[in-house]
This record gives C-alpha cells, structure tokens and sequence, in this order.
C-alpha cells in the first residue's frame, strides 16, 4: 500500500493524503461471498437513535468473510481485495475442492501465496493454528477468544498482537493496546500482521469524504446552549469545569471506565491503562 498526497487546487484537496490503493489486484468481489447490508441511520428497533452521527454514506454490500478458518487443507490466495466495510484488506483464497473465502489479509500476502488452516505446522504469513503450538514471540492477528467462535481480536489494518509465553492449558498474548491477556491454548490465530498498515496515515481533507462514509455531523457540547448540553452557555469560550468533561447526558465522558464483564477479570494480567 502506498499514499498519495494531492495539489491544493482546492481547499479540500489541500490536506487530503489518500490511499493510492496499489496493493489491490482485483476491482470486482466474489459475487458467491456477498450478502446485503441494511443501513440503520443508528436506529434500533424501535426506530430511536440510540448511536448518534450515523445516517446517509454510500451504499455498501457486505464480504463474507472467514473469521473462524476452520477449513483443513491448503488454499492458493486469487487475490487482494478492497473491502468497504472494515479498514484492513481482504484475500480471496480458493482451496484444492474449489471452495472460494474471503479472509482478513495479512501483511505480505500476495497473489499465488500458499496458506493453510492447521493445529500445528509451519509458521508462516496467512497460516492458522492453534496459539498453543506458536513458539514465543510470533506476530500474529484475528485471534479468537473461544475455540471455535472465530477471530474477534485483533482484525483491524497495521494492528498485531504477540504470542509471550505459555502455561498450562493458556496463552499470554499481548494485545496492541498493550494489555497482557491469558486465552486458551485452543484458540486460532493467524500468523502475520494485519495489512494496510498506512491507513492511519490517511487524512479525509473534508467533510464530505465523512459523509460519504456514512457519518453525520458532530456538534461541540461547548457550542450548545445550558439546557441541550453541560458544556454549553456561558459567555465567549467557557472551560468545562465541573468534574471533568460530560456526555449529553451528564455522564462521565474521558476516563471514566464501562467495562462490565468481571468474569473475564481473571485473564488479564496487565491492564492496558499501565504501561
């Protein structure tokens, strides 16, 4: 992947950096791994808004993609794909009965690359296996959490947990927040870093590329009158004051931590907060 930055003919273009998408083989998807995508506006069922600044964007259909790589046997990449739906590229991967993936495509991969999914075997980029049977320091990504719920860690683009010791039936990962977290030996991983590691050197250069994208505009608590926001009113520019910056709703808004689920307490070693 690569980056390219535009003349200022005009005043969006002059802090544009865009992807120049050299990386991608192919323009077209899979059309047999396609499904459709129903936009919410940020609406749930009962029509409210219940996630604020969505709505609009262009229309997007969805790449099913194999997040669980359960499927024995070698596959042949076809090609590097562009998928509008997540930051990190995709593979086309077709295996020797001719069944054809999409797979979240790590760093390195290219057209021809031979993967395999497997307990144990080669550590090479795009393989899968069991976190178990990785040695110490091994880059990979798209980790599962469960054996066999598929890859919900680890998935977006440049991003790479590392494989840091085992014990017992656990693996200590540490995750690129930086936290250290024990899961179970069982679990899959793939072997790589996630591609498209330039995506956070990108900047939009306006607010129509946002719209785009689906995402609506954002008004300042600070620019709100006292009855719509707790930053809002006073005169001129006003600091936040109270106890620290607020929601709409007067909820804490920076620091204030939302994680509820204490059974998994037990599995994190290092919070990411304690670097």
């Amino acid at each position: 992947m690569g980056l390219k930055e535009y003349k200022p003919t005009t005043p969006g273009r002059r802090d544009t950096i865009a992807d120049d998408f050299s990386d991608i083989t192919k323009s077209k998807p899979e059309k047999s791994l396609l499904a459709p995508m129903k936009k919410t506006g940020g609406r749930n069922h009962h029509g409210r808004i219940t996630t604020r600044h969505r709505g609009g964007g262009h229309k997007r259909r969805y790449r099913i993609v194999d997040f669980k790589r359960d499927k024995a046997g070698a596959a042949t990449v076809q090609s590097i794909e562009y998928d509008p739906n997540r930051t990190a590229r995709i593979a086309l991967v077709r295996y020797e009965d001719g069944t054809k993936r999409y797979i979240v495509a790590p760093e390195g991969l290219k057209v021809g690359s031979v993967i395999q999914s497997q307990e144990s075997g080669a550590i090479s980029t795009g393989n899968a296996m069991k976190l178990g049977s990785l040695p110490t320091g091994t880059t990979v990504h798209n980790l599962e959490t469960h054996p066999g719920r598929g890859g919900q860690l680890v998935k977006s683009a440049g991003v790479a947990a590392q494989v840091m010791a085992h014990e017992g039936d656990y693996t200590l990962v540490r995750l690129p927040s930086g936290e250290m977290r024990q899961l179970l030996s069982e679990c899959m991983a793939t072997v790589g870093q996630v591609s498209n590691s330039d995506h956070k050197n990108t900047k939009l250069g306006k607010a129509g590329r946002n719209r785009h994208r689906g995402r609506r505009p954002q008004v300042r608590g600070s620019a709100m009158y006292p009855a719509a926001h707790p930053h809002g009113g006073g005169e001129g520019k006003a600091p936040v004051g109270m106890a620290g910056p607020k929601t709409p709703w007067g909820k804490p808004a920076l620091g204030y931590r939302t994680r509820k689920n204490k059974r998994t307490n037990k599995f994190i070693l290092r919070r990411r907060h304690q670097r």
